[in-house]
């Protein structure tokens, strides 16, 4: 139930971008997702829902066709679906919540 930020292993996800699973269990998973400035998290859908917290940094986030600038302390929803991708314009953190879980992750671990 207690999961050291330390002891999670970082994991390349694409250029320029990293991702620690934190807590999961099969209804919900935690990940913290580092970008350098100008890395890209391409265009994608999943079925689950996804919450996002700007930890630090800035980042243009498109959601649906829809793109707006987010800073740290802004947050975003992309329903189960719904095409998403970003730009970070300033290298930071991200907090991904997904519902339910993302087994895929566990492979690519």
């Amino acid at each position: 139930m207690f999961i050291s930020n330390s002891d999670a292993v970082s994991t390349p996800c694409e250029p320029g971008v990293t991702r620690k699973i934190l807590s999961y269990n099969d209804q919900i998973m935690m990940c913290e997702i580092t970008f350098e400035t100008g890395a890209c998290g391409n265009f994608h859908s999943h079925p689950h829902v996804q919450v996002t917290y700007i930890i630090s940094g800035s980042f243009s986030f498109t959601i649906d066709g829809e793109t707006r600038t987010v800073h740290a302390g802004d947050s975003l929803l992309m329903p189960s679906g719904s095409v998403h991708g970003c730009e970070c314009l300033e290298a930071g953190k991200l907090c991904d919540v997904f519902s339910p879980m993302r087994s895929d992750f566990l492979s690519s671990n």
